[in-house]
């Protein structure tokens, strides 16, 4: 008897659940194109949008359940609105690019503002959707899975002419994810407790702009991509690297602030390579980078594998353990028009006070270069022995190794400059 009732309250739930859905869904359909509509308060089952131009938005007490499977809601029209909704419980299998919301390739001019997401898998997918607009929404993934397991909190695929504005994104595996997505801005987001804040791949004339990290492993990790804009960012107390780029080239960095960078960790291992370095540059040439600030990092900025031919000029390097690290065989000059940059340990002098030192600017000697080869010989750092090397390289210059010049440093920090319109 008892067993039949609740059989019997089972299947009257799941009878509801199944009216619910194909009632929400047949309002949904129903639309007529460029009409607002507003879902009930209450939990309602996964959904998709097929009307184009309509705005659909939630009421306070709305909550969309994707009941643990696939996505939770669908946009597959043109000029679709979702608005204001709470989010929860989609599938979790990132190689079906489960999503918080999925828009597809037809969805052109889709809109998702001001919702909350937390789940497990991607937060927002965008998959070829054209001139899509992603902004002020809370989108959090599950601290209790492991990163690399995550989906990314907003997913960028193949997607042009895409604003992506004024998000939180924290607990993802990367905050947003761009792949071969051309010609988007990505504008002041905030970005905490990732893998990677902002991580570019295959990618061409993007506007990266005014975003921030916090406690990621590295906050802005700029791959294989070109003509990038990166303006007025921070990272700020980020693991590993603060902006890495690997092969990255004929792209403007500026007005960009990168402090506090330190050695990551993973289980309790200490990272090799990952000294905390504010800047970590591998084989990207023909980029410029002005204006920026570079502080309280292990390496202020480290370049290696053929990064050579970029623009260095009127960026302040403040209170890096190491202020260059830089291993090549060509002498790299790092000033313009006689405007150098601002390091916090420069010993020279201004002799006719124009703010330009008298003296050049040489991070890097054969000694360092030494010690990056064989790091034990780092015990001997103070020693007579050292002391020696670096006064024969002074008196000897002919054995001196090709590095970094900077010819008219700075006596004092640059202000910031305004971006460019």
């Amino acid at each position: 008897m008892h067993h039949n009732l609740r059989l019997g309250v089972a299947l009257t739930v799941a009878v509801l659940s199944l009216t619910a859905q194909a009632d929400i869904q047949q309002q949904l359909d129903a639309l007529q194109p460029g009409a607002t509509f507003e879902l009930p308060s209450e939990i309602l089952p996964p959904m998709a949008i097929r009307v184009p131009g309509v705005t659909v938005a939630c009421r306070p007490e709305t909550l969309i359940d994707g009941g643990g499977a696939g996505n939770a809601v669908v946009i597959e029209a043109e000029d679709v609105t979702l608005s204001g909704c709470r989010i929860r419980n989609w599938g979790t299998d990132l190689n079906q690019l489960n999503a918080g919301v999925f828009v597809k390739r037809e969805a052109r001019g889709a809109t998702v503002e001001n919702s909350d997401l937390q789940g497990t898998a991607f937060g927002i997918w965008l998959d070829a959707a054209p001139d899509a607009t992603v902004r002020n929404n809370t989108i959090c993934g599950d601290a209790r899975v492991r990163p690399n397991d995550r989906g990314n909190g907003i997913h960028l695929f193949n997607t042009t002419g895409a604003l992506i504005e004024g998000n939180d994104i924290r607990q993802t595996r990367d905050a947003i994810y761009i792949e071969t997505a051309n010609k988007n801005r990505i504008r002041n987001n905030t970005m905490a407790d990732l893998r990677y804040g902002i991580h570019y791949m295959y990618s061409m004339d993007n506007l990266l702009e005014g975003n921030v990290t916090q406690g990621t492993r590295t906050g802005y990790a700029l791959m294989q991509s070109k003509r990038l804009t990166v303006i007025n960012n921070r990272s700020e107390n980020d693991e590993n690297y603060g902006i890495l780029m690997n092969f990255i080239t004929q792209s403007v960095l500026r007005g960009n602030v990168v402090s506090g960078v330190s050695q990551g960790q993973t289980a309790g291992v200490s990272v090799s390579g990952a000294e905390g370095k504010a800047v970590f540059i591998y084989n990207s040439l023909y980029n410029t980078f002005e204006n920026n600030v570079f502080r309280d990092s292990g390496v202020g900025i480290h370049l290696t594998a053929g990064s050579e031919d970029n623009h260095v000029f009127r960026n302040a390097f403040i209170n890096n353990q190491r202020q260059v690290k830089y291993v090549a065989l060509r002498t790299q000059e790092w000033s313009k028009d006689g405007v150098g940059n601002f390091w916090s340990d420069y010993l020279g002098w201004d002799r006719n006070q124009d703010g330009i030192g008298d003296v050049p600017y040489e991070p890097n000697d054969n000694v360092d270069r030494l010690l990056w080869t064989y790091p034990e010989a780092k015990i001997l750092m103070f020693s007579p022995a050292v002391d020696t090397l670096r006064w024969v390289q002074e008196a000897f210059p002919v054995v001196k190794a090709a590095g970094v010049k900077d010819s008219h440093p700075l006596m004092s920090p640059p202000k910031l400059l305004e971006p460019e319109s």
